[in-house]
């Protein structure tokens, strides 16, 4: 079927450079792509392909070491190169953009009102009245409850998902041509995910704009875009309708990333294994308040009453929407914040351990972060990170015996031995991963609690870690709490499951019983929400 669509944008032979002290960086080589009129378009491709920078050059956006050649024409106008003043009559009218993480492209001063009637007076003019009923006309169409009331709110008084909603208020002010949509759902719970993409399809219907997704998620480009671009190392290596893309892929790149989806399941440990750690009525209370003009101090309960039984060699999944309480929980099992309850490490009750009996036990209790960049001292080399816990747990150990244990674990974990010497800043966000990995395994701990520790992590890095973590388990008879809430991951890792919700647990049990036939609504909607967008 031949494609009458129009043309709106057309970008050929794209190249951006970025001058470094180490020389020049080609961040993209020369592509060419085309944005039609109505569409979806999908940019793929694994971090440092390309895919923003691409976008951004098209905007005029690209930080002051960018330089950026070649051709981006929309409606027969060329961008690249056009003065500032020209530009702007495009950009934020035209062609508009919506980036991954809100709150950093969010004034934190201002309210929102304000921040999304700036390109209403900018293009049309227009008095602040008019431009305030705007706003709240706005509000109204991307679904903020109270809109009246939101509308004097800071950025910081609203949810991951409402702020995602003003920037598309925000983008969707002058009724752009083109939305461009960079990874706008990447850090967003399932459900919210989805409610964010129905509302980008019905917006665009009814705008009848060209939307551009840059996205790292298959799930979300197979059931949104119309067509896909592949992009690796700067060039594009494939592009096609996305029928043609997932069911008849030539590249071998895009072959890779397709069957980087997390596969494989998890055979749960015999009945008879050993109970390894144990939480009876986990209850968690949060003291909140009490600032100035805040009122009172009230206890917030963020787990309440929850019970968990790992058994050697399982994995439980730990699922649920941020605020659930998944993570508070992880830390109660691990005693490293007050709560209430009854624990048991192994035969031993901890219920009333403190920080100097706790001690002994924490080589067998690891925890694993969300963000290894965040929590890797940048002071330290690599060596000195994953080593630091043999200090404390293992003092005896000599400099060279800590030196050799710290080489067999990177190796262990997938790393070069010799990069123990490098410092965290020297490696890609999936090898962080596996450094704040060894860190944990080389105090050859019997219990880890992995907290989302792979949300921020392509889905072919992803799937490398899953991988690595299948194999420590099975060497080291290891017991996971594996907290996510991509559900995919969840399925793919965990033999047992628990849904949390406002600090309960909802609904729990084997894997593929809460997956095939889940029984609570919200565990529905949740499973609805991450495989079928």
């Amino acid at each position: 079927m031949t494609d009458t669509k129009q043309t709106i944008l057309s970008v050929r032979d794209l190249k951006v450079d970025f001058t470094t002290p180490d020389g020049t960086v080609n961040a993209v080589k020369g592509i060419d792509l085309d944005i039609k009129a109505g569409e979806t378009l999908a940019v793929v491709g694994e971090s440092g392909s390309g895919k923003s920078q691409t976008m951004m050059a098209i905007m005029g956006l690209l930080a002051q070491n960018g330089i950026v050649r070649g051709s981006a024409s929309y409606r027969g106008q060329e961008l690249i190169g056009l003065p500032t003043g020209d530009l702007n009559k495009v950009r934020g009218a035209k062609v508009t953009m919506i980036f991954q993480e809100p709150m950093t492209s969010l004034d934190p001063l201002y309210r929102i009102g304000r921040q999304i009637a700036e390109p209403i007076l900018y293009h049309r003019g227009g008095s602040k009245a008019e431009a305030r009923a705007r706003v709240l006309e706005l509000l109204e169409l991307v679904g903020i409850p109270e809109p009246e009331r939101r509308i004097d709110s800071y950025p910081h008084e609203l949810s991951g998902g409402q702020r995602q909603r003003v920037m598309i208020a925000m983008a969707l002010a002058n009724e752009p041509d083109i939305l461009i949509a960079d990874e706008p759902t990447t850090a967003l719970d399932v459900t919210i995910q989805a409610q964010i993409l129905a509302l980008l399809r019905s917006l665009q219907q009814r705008f009848g704009m060209a939307i551009a997704l840059i996205t790292h998620d298959l799930g979300i480009v197979r059931h949104f875009a119309e067509r896909v671009v592949v992009m690796r190392r700067g060039e594009v290596v494939e592009q096609g309708t996305t029928d043609d893309i997932f069911e008849r892929p030539t590249s071998d790149y895009t072959k890779m990333l397709l069957a980087a989806e997390p596969h494989g399941r998890k055979a749960a440990p015999p009945e008879t294994a050993p109970v390894i750690l144990e939480g009876r009525n986990v209850t968690v209370d949060f003291e909140i308040g009490g600032g100035f003009l805040s009122g009172g101090k009230r206890l917030f309960r963020g787990v309440d009453g929850v019970s968990v039984r790992l058994r050697e060699g399982q994995t439980i999944g730990v699922v649920g929407e941020s605020g659930s309480g998944k993570s508070t929980l992880g830390r109660a099992l691990l005693r490293l914040i007050d709560s209430e309850g009854v624990y048991r490490f192994g035969a031993t009750d901890i219920s009333r351990f403190d920080r100097k009996q706790m001690r002994p036990l924490r080589k067998e209790m690891q925890l694993v972060f969300q963000d290894p960049y965040g929590s890797l001292s940048p002071r330290q080399t690599v060596g000195e990170v994953i080593t630091e816990g043999l200090l404390v747990h293992e003092p005896d150990l000599s400099r060279a015996d800590r030196d050799r244990r710290a080489m067999a674990a990177l190796e262990e974990v997938g790393l070069d031995p010799a990069a123990r010497n490098r410092y965290p800043h020297e490696f890609s966000g999936g090898q962080r991963q596996r450094i704040a990995i060894a860190r944990a395994i080389i105090l050859k701990p019997r219990v880890v609690i992995l907290d989302e520790p792979t949300s921020a992590l392509d889905r072919s890095v992803q799937g490398q870690v899953i991988d690595l973590l299948r194999d420590l388990q099975q060497s080291h008879k290891l017991s996971y709490i594996f907290i996510s809430h991509d559900l995919a991951v969840v399925r793919a890792m965990a033999d047992y499951v628990l849904v949390m919700k406002n600090g309960k647990i909802v609904e729990q049990g084997n894997t593929e019983a809460i997956f095939e036939d889940p029984r609570d609504p919200y565990t529905k909607a949740l499973i609805g929400a991450a495989f079928s967008i």
